[in-house]
């Protein structure tokens, strides 16, 4: 008997293969079954994989998040139309002009990113509409029918946290985490440069900026990645009594100031500056393992955008 390909268009789904297999094992027995050429050449019959548009993506991360839609979030889709069918995607902290020359170079038209594209937390463009950085940057993501989401609110919104969970487990803390304060970690005594020196390899990165003393001891860690303000960071402070703080990005004048004046009265804490990108570009790591999960055979991309300060 010749087997033709198209005698089994039947087999549209998952559910009818897995049907059709149920039954052909009972009818010829498991081991003829897998030595059968109808079974090992499967591949070969090209089933049809599932395709999804840029709004079916977005609505399958909302589904885990309590509330969603929120009335009032910045993660909007910023390029692009979300009916597009998706032929990859891209997670990155921030849609630079580089990430997406490389969606491009992945053939990738989804870019998902933790931050804004065009240089405002909202995204407003009416002020840029004559600026020739965002006139380059809009039309190459036009160009190439590339839509671009901001994925900020919900992930941080997400139990866990997306960027925290992500952040935890590059920095390999897990086994530090205090339920009752996600931002707090207890860790076996050790000293500040030690702590910096962990951090810096782990997240891969060059140098960092900090207030405090090298040989310090410390135990009590507060994690702030991102850029979240000083009055939570001073609030946090106050609450956790931390002896080091691991932050995103400050304002000079503000927490920097704050924990100065803190040590000058006579406060064992020390503040580091680890750079925005740097500190969330975890939790888009994050997204994309959470995306290879629920979207397979779609290729998903995890691009770093990378610190964009050099240092002299």
């Amino acid at each position: 008997m010749t087997i033709q390909k198209n005698n089994f268009n039947f087999l549209t789904s998952p559910t009818d293969r897995r049907a059709f297999i149920s039954s052909l094992t009972k009818a010829v027995g498991t081991s003829v079954l897998l030595t059968s050429p109808l079974i090992s050449s499967a591949e070969e019959f090209n089933f049809p994989q599932q395709s999804y548009t840029v709004k079916q993506i977005i609505d399958l991360f909302l589904k885990e998040i309590p509330e969603a839609p929120f009335d009032k979030t910045v993660d909007t889709l910023k390029s692009g139309n979300a009916d597009t069918k998706v032929t990859g995607i891209v997670t990155t902290m921030f849609a630079t002009v580089e990430v997406i020359r490389k969606a491009i170079d992945l053939k990738a038209n989804f870019i998902i990113a933790h931050e804004p594209t065009f240089y405002n937390h909202l995204d407003e463009t009416d002020w840029l509409e004559k600026d020739d950085v965002y006139q380059y940057k809009a039309n190459l993501l036009k160009q190439h029918n590339i839509a671009v989401w901001r994925n900020h609110d919900y992930l941080h919104t997400h139990k866990p946290d997306g960027v925290m969970a992500g952040l935890v487990a590059a920095l390999g803390w897990q086994k530090y985490v205090q339920p009752e304060s996600p931002a707090r970690f207890v860790l076996p005594d050790t000293s500040f440069k030690d702590v910096v020196a962990h951090v810096k390899t782990k997240l891969n990165i060059q140098i960092v900026r900090y207030v405090g003393e090298p040989a310090q001891s410390c135990r009590k860690i507060l994690l702030l990645p991102g850029a979240s303000g000083a009055r939570r960071h001073i609030a946090e402070i106050e609450r956790e009594k931390p002896d080091v703080v691991l932050c995103g990005e400050a304002q000079e004048w503000e927490t920097v100031e704050y924990v100065r004046d803190a040590r000058a009265k006579g406060d064992k804490l020390s503040l580091v500056l680890l750079g925005h990108a740097v500190s969330e570009e975890p939790g888009a790591e994050w997204m994309a393992t959470w995306l290879k999960s629920k979207v397979p055979g779609l290729k998903v991309t995890h691009v770093v955008s990378k610190n964009p300060l050099s240092f002299m």
